[in-house]
């Protein structure tokens, strides 16, 4: 049977061309994509085109595909909700969806029972009560819930309400409950603390602290002095929760604000919750399968699957990124409100200030992740453990150094040496050079400066017999070396494994340099960004770690790690160069000169800006070289 007669393709030709979802599974049986089509026989055909056209995770998922199922429904909006439940259901690893897929955590409050109380639950039903969330943990509904019951007197307990109870407990005395187990509350007043509960967790916090102050004066002017102190307590409690909340907004409606950041396999989502202008909350999502994916199609996956779930959605979204099919979304957003939906992708102003903010609390929210898996032994010794295996490594590699080269068109270039031991960053033997022998652009040739520079170091380090004698050893694999050597310099430690932020062409130029400095024995590889495969020496194919292993990650964020480090010396680099270049264009500035004034007034746009005086008055200066100085910089 020809390839383009096979069953599976006899399948998508028979496919209707009406709205629905579509289902690919792997030849086990399961469900490995899920996706949603205003007309399904031309959106699934489109996978089973030209492979060029496609991207590699689609082209790998294509691969994987050995049967299809799908289901028609009415409208596209009935394909995104159904696509939603599917996804949720079968956990199809090509689909970007929410890390763990649980049942988020929520508040509810039913407000048409006589004594309501609030609590979390998991499972949001349509049964009148209100319900709050989704929050990203069951730590942060907890914080809600805690503060809640500070600044709001309702029951906490779960007894019958009779009223006729002898005591009461001691939330009453310490007035963080009314009492209607002993009937020292009506109904009405109960009810109205429920309501302050409820515009609280919306947001409207002012129009708590009015209908609070309106209480207060009602109650001092029935001479009730007691519950007037109360409520005067409990505006200052609001007011202080209110005070902490950053004003981000002059625009008073409610909106979200959605953005993402990631890192190799990993995506955080964070949702900026603004009410009335104020910064109310901000909740963070993992997202998986996210990796190769286009922001557009990451953000509308975040969009469907956390808004099917939100009892609540705002007037508006700010998006870091445009959502595909944005009426089919608007329109669904819409059914799901009760009125309209505004999408935004601000491009400036406050609100582009807004995203970026958000941005930001993702990237770092991401960076506590990597710093908390960074802490788990568990998966560092699995990670470590995988990297012996899957690259053949003669022992496990517990000190791991990573190289990376920076540079422009040649110009200011410069390279970095990062150190994990035992899966952690080792900081304070991170190295940082200037290549020095290279001009051009010529990434190879200042990788093997580095990578020389480097290992004649540790040579001269380990000079002497008994280190001599320690190489020679280690080469005919004899002993197993120290993971560092009591020479006295961090120079001497060598690697268990070198990683190298490259591809083919980088490994071989670094290997080359170690058979040069005679230590071919240190394990080598080199790390490609774009596939993420990882090249050996002496290897035709490249390896590929599975996407979730731990192994892979580890090289990833050493990998990243040196990225950041020679990037970030690299604009140091730039900075001073550029500094350099306009004080030396000014006549009778020499070194001593330009280094007093960039140690008094910090950069040259500060200099410039500084009174003529204040010039002159630094440590070699004149009044006539101050006047060159402000007319040259």
């Amino acid at each position: 049977m020809s390839k383009t007669d096979s069953p599976l393709l006899r399948q998508v030709r028979a496919l209707p061309a009406r709205p629905g979802v579509y289902m690919m599974k792997e030849a086990q049986g399961s469900v490995i994509y899920v996706g949603k089509a205003a007309q399904l026989r031309d959106r699934v055909r489109s996978y089973f085109g030209a492979p060029a056209g496609l991207s590699p995770k689609t082209r790998k998922l294509v691969e994987q595909v050995s049967d299809l199922e799908y289901i028609v429904t009415d409208s596209e909006a009935e394909a995104l909700i159904l696509e939603c439940n599917l996804i949720k259901k079968h956990k199809p690893r090509y689909n970007v969806r929410l890390k763990d897929d649980k049942q988020y955590p929520y508040l509810r409050v039913n407000i048409h029972e006589p004594w309501p109380q609030v609590f979390i639950t998991r499972r949001v039903a349509d049964d009148g009560a209100r319900y709050f969330g989704p929050y990203a943990s069951s730590g942060s509904v907890r914080q809600t819930l805690a503060l809640l019951k500070k600044l709001f007197p309702y029951r906490s307990c779960n007894k019958v309400i009779t009223g006729t109870d002898p005591r009461p407990c001691l939330d009453y005395h310490i007035h963080r409950c009314l009492g209607p187990c002993i009937g020292a509350v009506s109904q009405g007043d109960y009810a109205h603390v429920i309501q302050q509960v409820t515009l609280f967790l919306e947001g409207r916090q002012d129009r708590v602290v009015k209908d609070l102050q309106r209480s207060m004066e009602a109650a001092a002017g029935r001479l009730e002095f007691e519950r007037a102190a109360m409520l005067r307590d409990q505006i200052r409690a609001v007011e202080r929760v209110v005070e902490r909340q950053k004003v981000v907004s002059t625009q008073r409606e409610d909106q979200d604000v959605v953005a993402f950041a990631r890192d190799g396999n990993e995506c955080c989502v964070l949702v900026f919750q603004i009410r009335g202008g104020k910064l109310f909350g901000r909740e963070p999502f993992v997202l998986e399968g996210a990796q190769d994916e286009d922001p557009s199609a990451v953000m509308t996956s975040f969009v469907q699957q956390y808004y099917a779930s939100s009892p609540h959605v705002p007037a508006a979204l700010l998006l870091q990124h445009p959502v595909q099919e944005p009426e089919v979304i608007a329109h669904w957003l819409r059914e799901r409100r009760g009125k309209s939906v505004a999408l935004r992708v601000p491009q400036r102003g406050e609100k582009k200030r807004l995203l970026a903010m958000a941005e930001e609390n993702a990237r770092e929210t991401l960076q506590q992740l990597h710093v908390r898996w960074l802490a788990d032994t568990g998966k560092t010794a699995a990670a470590l453990t995988e990297l012996q295996d899957m690259l053949d490594l003669p022992r496990l590699p517990r000190r791991m150094e990573c190289y990376d080269i920076s540079n422009i068109s040649g110009a200011a270039a410069v390279a970095s040496m990062v150190v994990f031991e035992d899966g952690r960053s080792k900081p304070a033997e991170y190295r940082r050079f200037r290549i020095k022998t290279v001009a051009g652009v010529d990434d190879y040739a200042m990788m093997q400066e580095v990578l020389r520079r480097r290992f004649k170091r540790a040579k001269e380090a380990l000079a002497g017999r008994a280190a001599q004698e320690l190489l020679e050893d280690e080469e005919e694999g004899e002993v197993e070396r120290p993971l560092r050597v009591s020479s006295g310099s961090s120079w001497a430690a060598l690697p268990d494994l070198v990683v190298i932020d490259g591809g083919r062409g980088h490994l071989n130029a670094a290997t080359e340099v170690l058979r040069e400095l005679d230590v071919p024995f240190l394990p080598i590889c080199a790390l490609a960004k774009q596939q993420e495969e990882v090249f050996l020496p002496h290897v035709a194919e490249s390896v590929l770690l599975p996407a979730a292993s731990q192994g892979l990650y580890l090289l990833q964020r050493i990998r990243d790690e040196a990225h950041r480090f020679a990037i970030t010396y690299h604009r140091q680099v730039r900075s001073q160069a550029a500094v350099a270049s306009i004080l030396d264009q000014v006549p009778g500035i020499g070194p001593r000169r330009k280094k007093a004034l960039i140690q008094r007034f910090g950069s040259v746009k500060a200099a410039r800006e500084a009174p003529l005086e204040e010039i002159a008055s630094v440590v070699g200066m004149t009044v006539a070289l101050a006047k060159k100085v402000k007319a040259y910089a």
